[in-house]
Protein backbone atom coordinates (compact mmCIF):
# COMPACT_ATOMS: atom_id res chain seq x y z
CA UNK A 1 0.00 0.00 0.00
CA UNK A 2 1.26 3.33 -0.76
CA UNK A 3 0.52 6.54 2.12
CA UNK A 4 0.06 9.87 0.14
CA UNK A 5 0.33 13.21 2.18
CA UNK A 6 -2.64 14.66 1.93
CA UNK A 7 -2.79 18.13 0.55
CA UNK A 8 -3.86 21.21 2.76
CA UNK A 9 -7.16 21.11 4.70
CA UNK A 10 -6.75 24.82 5.75
CA UNK A 11 -5.82 27.78 3.14
CA UNK A 12 -4.07 29.88 4.78
CA UNK A 13 -4.21 32.96 2.72
CA UNK A 14 -1.42 35.36 3.36
CA UNK A 15 1.13 34.76 6.20
CA UNK A 16 2.08 37.34 8.53
CA UNK A 17 4.64 37.18 11.75
CA UNK A 18 4.58 39.64 14.29
CA UNK A 19 8.05 41.37 15.25
CA UNK A 20 8.56 39.27 18.65
CA UNK A 21 7.96 35.85 16.57
CA UNK A 22 10.16 37.18 13.80
CA UNK A 23 12.95 37.62 16.24
CA UNK A 24 12.75 34.28 18.20
CA UNK A 25 11.32 31.98 16.14
CA UNK A 26 13.64 29.91 14.14
CA UNK A 27 12.49 29.81 10.25
CA UNK A 28 12.43 26.59 9.88
CA UNK A 29 10.08 25.82 13.45
CA UNK A 30 7.80 28.60 11.73
CA UNK A 31 7.43 27.15 8.36
CA UNK A 32 6.77 23.51 9.62
CA UNK A 33 4.33 24.47 11.77
CA UNK A 34 2.58 26.60 8.83
CA UNK A 35 2.81 22.89 7.23
CA UNK A 36 1.28 21.65 10.12
CA UNK A 37 -1.46 24.08 10.70
CA UNK A 38 -2.34 23.74 7.05
CA UNK A 39 -3.21 20.34 7.14
CA UNK A 40 -5.15 20.01 10.40
CA UNK A 41 -2.33 19.38 12.90
CA UNK A 42 -3.14 21.66 15.61
CA UNK A 43 -0.63 21.04 17.28
CA UNK A 44 -1.06 21.59 21.80
CA UNK A 45 -4.38 22.23 21.95
CA UNK A 46 -6.46 20.97 24.30
CA UNK A 47 -8.89 18.01 22.85
CA UNK A 48 -11.96 20.42 23.09
CA UNK A 49 -10.21 23.53 20.75
CA UNK A 50 -8.90 20.74 18.40
CA UNK A 51 -12.79 19.77 17.88
CA UNK A 52 -13.98 23.18 17.62
CA UNK A 53 -11.06 23.89 14.56
CA UNK A 54 -12.33 20.70 12.67
CA UNK A 55 -15.54 22.15 12.80
CA UNK A 56 -14.81 25.51 11.44
CA UNK A 57 -12.81 23.57 8.57
CA UNK A 58 -16.39 22.57 7.51
CA UNK A 59 -18.05 25.77 8.05
CA UNK A 60 -16.12 29.33 9.13
CA UNK A 61 -14.35 31.30 12.43
CA UNK A 62 -11.27 31.76 13.19
CA UNK A 63 -8.75 28.52 13.44
CA UNK A 64 -5.69 28.67 16.20
CA UNK A 65 -2.67 26.58 16.68
CA UNK A 66 0.03 26.45 19.01
CA UNK A 67 3.40 24.81 18.97
CA UNK A 68 6.19 25.05 20.83
CA UNK A 69 9.58 25.90 18.83
CA UNK A 70 12.93 24.10 19.09
CA UNK A 71 14.52 26.88 21.22
CA UNK A 72 11.65 26.16 23.72
CA UNK A 73 9.45 29.18 23.00
CA UNK A 74 5.64 28.65 22.34
CA UNK A 75 3.84 30.36 19.85
CA UNK A 76 0.33 30.84 17.88
CA UNK A 77 -0.68 30.58 14.30
CA UNK A 78 -4.12 32.02 13.81
CA UNK A 79 -6.07 31.81 10.66
CA UNK A 80 -8.85 34.40 10.37
CA UNK A 81 -12.37 33.31 10.06
CA UNK A 82 -12.35 34.46 5.90
CA UNK A 83 -9.10 32.42 5.42
CA UNK A 84 -7.62 35.78 3.73
CA UNK A 85 -4.80 35.89 6.43
CA UNK A 86 -2.92 33.79 8.85
CA UNK A 87 -0.96 35.07 11.26
CA UNK A 88 1.98 34.18 13.63
CA UNK A 89 2.47 35.26 17.36
CA UNK A 90 3.80 34.99 20.67
CA UNK A 91 1.35 34.54 23.32
CA UNK A 92 2.25 38.03 25.01
CA UNK A 93 1.70 39.45 21.26
CA UNK A 94 -2.22 37.97 21.20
Amino acid sequence: MIAFDAGPKLALGEVHMTPGAAAQLPPDDVAEALRRHSKGDWGELDPGERELNDQRLETTGPIASIYTASNGIKFYVLTEADRTVTTVLLPEEY
